[in-house]
């Protein structure tokens, strides 16, 4: 139990049998993300039973959040499959004709994108390798001027990071997506590209339109527009997603730490998780080793208090998932041992009210050296208010209902126990006893009562 930061850990080809995914929830993975920009359907739906079947077999909870695909741009086809030269200065047209593209235009498939551009906008193509500035806007076309780039070709993704797109946060395809996977009763769903608060409404709306299951909503972060509004999106959302890679090529690479900083300070004053996600471990694709910069990475991540750090390819695609696993665990393990022995907080929040009834437990915590804290979750509320205080102590979280259990494991410091009698006899000595936890005082949380007890 001295794993305080949670792993959130991506779903691919390379860790989807049994023996891998047991191996991966023994070494530390918290949340699987399946990513249905990939998959869908069944080959999902089948994932996540395997996920459940191994939960249950281990006891021990574990997450599931589903990835939609969102939104995804890209310009349309050239004459040939050859690469365009692009020089810097010269004219380039985007317009609504299906026609193959050639060296001075090509087709921007998207109504909704072509409508939504304004003079002075940039348009990144290729991950930002490409830079155009819109120069000319009419009903059918923008003419654009080429900023950065050496060539083009059919296809290629495109970031627009000045525009504001006016469209529904989810495709037709995401709305299968979604439809089917609420059959699933996965206990997350991420959504991408997230613009506006009212992106996260109309989510909320499908899902219950769909489903009475609880299923909780994760907003990514990867846009700037949503970083200035990050305030409003948490509140609608039950909790963060820093994409860093999107992010990374819409706002300056160099302030992306920054804004990390700032989203991860925001979630903790709203109550609201945090994940940390992009490139963590991503030399582990092909190497049995990290860099000493993505250690360093991972162990910032703990020591912001972020609840939990995420691999992508690392384990999707990566040459050995168990051992990624195994090292983002090893790193967060040192990372939260040395932020509880030097408990200075990065992200520390000066304008949580003297009186909030959750630093008040930490606080009596804290004060009487408690050994844990004991929530008896009939809910999440009152765990998660609990856990963005970032006690630096265990948050045992007794559960009636599976659904809680697992959506629990998402939060740094909190460890889940799904157990119907414990509950029923709110018994919190014999569950710090199941985490090695024998004596000292605990702090007793049971709806709205708080008590201090001593373990024998």
């Amino acid at each position: 139990m001295n794993k305080y930061t949670k792993i959130t850990a991506s779903i691919g080809p390379n860790c989807e049998d049994v023996e891998t995914l047991t191996r991966m929830i023994k070494a530390g993975v918290n949340m699987c993300r399946l990513n249905f920009s990939h998959d869908t359907g069944d080959v999902q739906g089948n994932k996540i039973d395997l996920i459940r079947d191994i939960s249950s077999e281990l006891d021990m909870p574990v997450a599931i959040m589903i990835d939609l695909q969102g939104p995804k741009h890209r310009i349309g086809n050239f004459e040939t499959e050859h690469k365009y030269p692009l020089e810097i200065g010269q004219k380039f047209t985007f317009d609504s004709d299906d026609t193959p593209g050639d060296s001075t235009r090509v087709q921007l498939p998207d109504s909704d994108v072509l409508e939504s551009l304004h003079v002075g906008d940039r348009i990144l193509l290729n991950d930002g390798k490409i830079e155009m500035v819109v120069d000319t806007v009419s009903a059918d076309k923008v003419e654009t001027t080429v900023v950065r780039g050496t060539e083009i070709w059919s296809r290629r993704g495109f970031n627009l990071p000045d525009t504001e797109i006016s469209t529904s946060v989810l495709t037709p395809k995401d709305r299968a997506d979604l439809a089917y996977a609420v059959t699933k009763n996965p206990d997350y769903v991420a959504i991408s590209f997230v613009q506006r608060p009212e992106d996260v409404a109309e989510v909320r709306d499908f899902i219950s339109q769909h489903t009475s299951h609880p299923i909780k909503i994760i907003a990514k972060i990867e846009r700037p527009n949503a970083v200035e509004r990050i305030a409003d999106i948490a509140s609608a959302a039950d909790g963060i997603m820093i994409a860093r890679g999107d992010l990374a090529v819409e706002v300056p690479y160099a302030e992306v730490p920054a804004i990390s900083r700032h989203i991860i300070r925001e979630c903790r004053k709203m109550n609201k998780p945090v994940i940390v996600a992009t490139q963590m471990l991503g030399s582990m694709v092909n190497s049995e080793f990290p860099t000493r910069a993505e250690i360093t990475d991972v162990a910032n991540a703990a020591y912001l208090r972020a609840d939990s750090t995420m691999t992508s390819e690392e384990t999707t695609i990566g040459i050995n998932p168990v051992n990624a696993i195994e090292t983002m665990a090893n790193i967060l393990v040192h990372a939260d041992a040395d932020a509880i022995a030097n408990p200075y907080d990065w992200s520390r929040v000066e304008n949580i009210p003297e009186n909030d009834w959750s630093r008040s437990v930490a606080s009596m915590a804290y004060l009487n050296k408690a050994s844990a804290i004991v929530v008896f979750a009939r809910d999440t509320i009152a765990t998660t208010e609990i856990s963005c205080r970032k006690p630096d102590i265990p948050v045992i979280a007794v559960c009636n209902e599976s659904v809680i259990a697992n959506q629990l494991c998402l939060l740094r410091g909190v460890f889940p126990i799904y157990d119907n009698q414990l509950f029923g006899m709110r018994d919190g000595f014999n569950a710090a006893r199941k985490f090695g936890i024998n004596s000292g005082k605990l702090v007793i949380v049971d709806e709205d009562k708080i008590s201090l007890r001593t373990l024998d």
